[in-house]
């Protein structure tokens, strides 16, 4: 018996290929299906089962073409938003995978077709690892918004029946294994760790720690940003998702002229560090780290928007290319060839914003003003005086409402600086003349002791 978690970058997903005997099963597979394709050639074994826990709601799944490619049968649950499954489980179901037994559970909560899917050894009363989707992370459990944030509360009991009923009996020594880990847009707060079993979540893991009545009122009560691709998902998704178009990360590399020629009606996104696009930048960007693709770039462009690249190197446009791929994201139409270097050199426009430190705003005395583009539960717990708050994702649609000068000085703060470029770069398309990142951000503004307020 092998297992092995694969873990997508950025969105922090973690899918499985599990090996008995000549036969592998997957659970939440990811778009690009090449690497469960080489794993089981390197286990020597034939992918027979893909397992879904949930309609996931921040990549693509790679479902149907994972089961076109090999043969193999998709199962999950009988819930009708699973009704294009080959093997429909009800609660309780079990079916025999080599020595092993693989009894499927209804986990509702986290969205209403969660399922969990537990794995005994040989005639083992107690389960060897529970595969359990975004109903149980470390420390934490995923989300209860989604499905109708109206009834998140109501989600959040649910998903502690779920979790008590469903899972606890389990047996302390087995292996958790979710669908995600920490800095995933599915949840909040999940530990750091490599792994887990069931009686350690039970020492620690808020579902176990708090009383129902107290955990429901607390996690539905999470103010969590909803990305709008993650309907663009759920609508994909719920189909076992689609394949992809073209090979993963091929991008046509554009000179600068022909780049600037191409720009009109297309999303441009600049994926290098904050400062160096503040060092300068096409005009018209959007500033989104490389690392951060996979959950931005679903904000500023939707599946059928025409997208452009800025890397920082000529090897970061793959990667780029595929985490957007991997949100859905197909139309990356060119890249700048050899990065913003190019561009500086063939004498293009360029434009440039701002930077402080942390140290300089303060001896301004008030004379900027301030934007948090953080999460509102960052903002509440500690904020910069006189600071306004309205979190990144919403500032293009929303920015109107904050009644910014737009000729005066206005300082975009978030936690570290990434979000801030990119606030920084929306604030910038939207007309504002003197718009600067605070380097560092909250971490640094409070790691040097500066005065904070709290609350909203």
């Amino acid at each position: 018996m092998k297992l092995e978690r694969l873990e997508t970058p950025g969105i922090a997903h973690f899918s499985y290929l599990l090996a008995d005997g000549a036969r592998a099963l997957v659970v939440d597979p990811r778009r690009d299906i090449d690497v469960y394709l080489r794993k089981a050639q390197e286990f020597g074994v034939q992918i027979t089962h893909v397992l879904e826990t949930h309609r996931q709601e921040d990549f693509v799944m790679g479902s149907a073409h994972l089961a076109r490619v090999t043969g193999a049968q998709v199962a999950n649950g009988t819930h009708e938003c699973f009704g294009r499954g080959d093997v429909r489980l009800e609660d309780g179901d079990e079916f025999d995978f080599g020595s092993l037994r693989v009894k499927a559970l209804s986990t509702p909560g986290h969205t209403p077709e969660s399922m969990c899917y537990a794995v005994f050894s040989d005639d083992a009363t107690a389960a060897w690892c529970v595969f359990t989707g975004d109903t149980l992370f470390f420390g934490e459990t995923g989300r209860t918004d989604l499905p109708d944030a109206a009834k998140s509360v109501e989600n959040a009991a649910l998903l502690y029946d779920s979790v008590h009923e469903k899972l606890a009996d389990l047996g302390d020594t087995a292996l958790v294994m979710p669908a995600h880990g920490p800095g995933s847009v599915c949840g909040s707060g999940m530990a750091e760790r490599p792994m887990s079993t069931l009686g350690e979540e039970k020492l620690y893991n808020v579902v176990f720690t708090k009383d129902r009545d107290t955990f429901a009122r607390e996690k539905g009560s999470e103010r969590l940003p909803r990305p709008p691709y993650f309907r663009i998902m759920e609508r994909v998704n719920l189909e076992g998702g689609k394949p992809l178009e073209k090979p993963l990360g091929m991008v046509s590399m554009m000179d600068p002229e022909k780049f600037a020629r191409g720009m009109t009606g297309t999303t441009v996104y600049d994926t290098r560090e904050p400062e160096a696009f503040a060092g300068g930048h096409v005009e018209g960007a959007y500033s989104i780290w490389l690392g951060g693709l996979p959950v931005f770039g679903g904000w500023m462009a939707d599946e059928n928007d025409p997208v452009m690249l800025v890397t920082d190197r000529g090897e970061d446009v793959a990667q780029a290319a595929v985490h957007l791929a991997r949100i859905g994201l197909d139309n990356v139409v060119g890249a700048l060839a050899d990065g913003f270097g190019n561009w500086r050199k063939s004498g293009q426009a360029v434009q440039r914003s701002g930077a402080i430190t942390p140290t300089e705003l303060s001896a301004e005395g008030g004379a900027c003003q301030i934007l948090d583009v953080r999460e509102p539960d960052e903002f509440a717990a500690a904020h910069i005086k006189g600071a306004k708050s309205l979190y990144v994702g919403h500032l293009e649609d929303g920015v109107a409402s904050l009644d910014l000068d737009k000729q005066a000085p206005v300082v975009v703060t978030c936690g570290v600086g990434h979000r801030a470029g990119l606030g920084v770069s929306i604030l910038q398309r939207a007309g504002f003349q003197d718009v600067r990142n605070l380097i560092g951000g909250m971490s640094a503004w409070l790691a040097m002791g500066l005065p904070v307020e709290e609350g909203e």
